[in-house]
């Protein structure tokens, strides 16, 4: 029997999101994601109107979400360095395997192909670099980064490297894909980290090497 019809949109999306990884945009289908949580396709005709309505709304909600990710990550007292990396993590969740990397990417691909898709992927994208650039630009406030780094310029890079990350890791397919984010995060900004303090005792002054 079908759950009643107060299962939430939120609840559906994220069923959708879970579909998508699995199967691509050619298995995504309003029957699949109605069988993810238990309603008649019917019922998600009435919501979303069409699968492209169903994808518009998981790209609207990624959107809003990536705009609440720096707070989320700073739960806890995270530093600025450990929610950027908790962000770029949790960001990266829905693409486990490199199966879900591969259909995550093919619906990207479709994106770009659609002008209305394109402006919703484009949102969040720019919402995510607005969160990388927010806590860079705490990193170098509280001196995590060196003084004089750009925030800017390294939000570029970071996003960069993320997505590089992943299609080079569902390549070659070693390690996880949260690590080679990690790898590469470490990569760009190791330049731009203060150096570690001297710990050389006083007395060490003038000795001679």
């Amino acid at each position: 029997m079908a759950r009643p019809r107060g299962v939430e949109d939120a609840v559906i999306l994220r069923a959708a999101v879970e579909v998508m990884g699995r199967v691509g945009p050619t298995g995504l289908t309003l029957a699949a994601v109605a069988r993810e949580v238990g309603l008649v396709p019917g019922t998600l005709v009435q919501r979303f109107g069409s699968k492209k309505g169903l994808v518009l709304a998981v790209a609207e909600q990624s959107a809003r979400e990536a705009d609440g990710l720096p707070g989320r990550a700073r739960e806890g007292g995270a530093s600025p360095l450990d929610a950027l990396d908790a962000l770029l993590v949790r960001s990266a969740a829905p693409m486990a395997t490199p199966e879900n990397f591969a259909n995550h990417l093919a619906f990207l691909c479709a994106d770009l192909a659609d002008p209305e898709l394109r402006e919703h992927a484009l949102t969040v994208h720019r919402a995510q670099g607005r969160a990388i650039e927010a806590l860079l630009a705490e990193a170098v406030a509280t001196g995590a980064l060196r003084a004089g780094a750009d925030p800017v310029a390294l939000t570029e890079s970071v996003q960069a490297a993320t997505a590089g990350a992943g299609l080079n890791w569902a390549l070659d397919r070693q390690g996880t894909l949260a690590d080679r984010i990690r790898r590469e995060l470490s990569r760009v900004l190791s330049p731009h980290l203060p150096p570690a303090p001297d710990h050389r005792h006083p007395h060490d002054e003038g000795t001679c090497r």
